[in-house]
């Protein structure tokens, strides 16, 4: 039980040290691609749009692998992520044959999404090829309107 003295001591640390309270933390879930020949573009190393294809591949694996849920159970209860926007920084690009590790995790939910963060490395040396985020809605299908996230779907994914 916190006494009056024990809550001031807590709101003046989260002041002047936000980084002190306490977050949530996700389970952060890796996937090993290839690049293909049809992802390089004509400067001849995968093109810049292709790296959110190798996000969505690993997220559709690691929903059903790691989650337990996968895109076909979203659709089958009417339901579906909608992407609402992409951040990318990249650091060095992958060429034709190059192999990586897509490693992605939930960043934060709100009422009606959640923000993906990720990381892709070039295999086998593990340099970071890019990282950013993708902010995603889940919609109702028949209507493509936003919907709240189902209390079992969060906790599915609060892992």
């Amino acid at each position: 039980m916190q006494t009056p003295r024990l809550s001031a001591f807590i709101a003046a640390r989260a002041r002047h040290a936000p980084y002190a309270i306490p977050m949530d933390v996700f389970s952060k879930f890796e996937t090993e691609l290839s690049v293909r020949p049809d992802d390089i573009d004509l400067y001849q190393h995968v093109h810049s749009t292709r790296y959110l294809d190798y996000v969505l591949a690993a997220r559709f694996e690691q929903m059903e692998k790691n989650y337990g849920m996968s895109m076909q159970a979203f659709a089958a209860r009417g339901l579906g992520w909608f992407m609402a926007a992409a951040a990318i920084q990249y650091k060095r690009p992958l060429g034709w044959g190059d192999r990586m590790v897509v490693r992605c995790w939930i960043s934060h939910f709100t009422e009606m999404g959640c923000r993906v963060a990720f990381e892709i490395e070039k295999l086998p040396t593990g340099k970071r090829v890019c990282d950013g985020h993708c902010d995603y809605t889940l919609v109702t299908l028949a209507t493509g309107r936003a919907t709240p996230i189902p209390h079992d779907v969060r906790a599915k994914y609060s892992i």
